[in-house]
């Protein structure tokens, strides 16, 4: 019999922050991998992947932010309003066994880029965070990959911050 894997749709937030001139990544320390990781979570069965990365950031670091849009087309006249943001990465990445889920899974992430005006977390935050910027990354004890993903976003964030941000998140 073959072994089926299980899947979990997840959704995680490149969150920046301008401040004194220079751009900042916020990460969140994960508690289970002691890694510097992208706020995020599993998204609920009420919500679309947006939906889950706002309020994900929101829980974890006390921030408000909001999305800009992933890549995509816009949309044809004569179209619904159903689309939902459009991450700017999908990728998928094996987790191992944990209390909640007894054996190992896969999350489909959906990775979004997001924006605050706020530079300290509030009182509220789920995990600590903190700032980044290009240079302390190099430093971290985080994913190759997530570090890989935010310097190249990091690269472009002043050309990607003029995109206009999505303030509402579609249903």
């Amino acid at each position: 019999m073959a072994r089926v894997t299980v899947k979990h749709a997840t959704a995680s937030v490149f969150l920046f922050a301008r401040s004194e001139d220079l751009w900042h990544v916020g990460l969140i320390r994960h508690p289970r991998f002691g890694k510097w990781m992208l706020p995020g979570g599993h998204v609920e069965p009420h919500e679309n992947p947006a939906e889950a990365a706002l309020r994900e950031v929101t829980e974890e670091t006390g921030l408000p932010a909001w999305l800009l849009p992933g890549p995509g087309l816009d949309k044809p006249q004569g179209a619904d309003d159903a689309s939902v943001i459009a991450p700017l990465w999908i990728v998928e990445h094996r987790v191992p066994a944990e209390r909640r889920e007894p054996t190992s899974h896969i999350h489909i992430d959906h990775l979004y880029l997001a924006l605050t005006d706020a530079s300290a977390p509030a009182s509220g935050a789920e995990l600590p965070f903190a700032w980044y910027t290009t240079d302390d990354l190099i430093t971290l004890n985080m994913f190759t990959d997530t570090r890989a993903r935010a310097t190249y976003l990091l690269d472009r964030i002043d050309v990607l911050a003029q995109t206009t941000p999505c303030n509402r998140v579609p249903r």
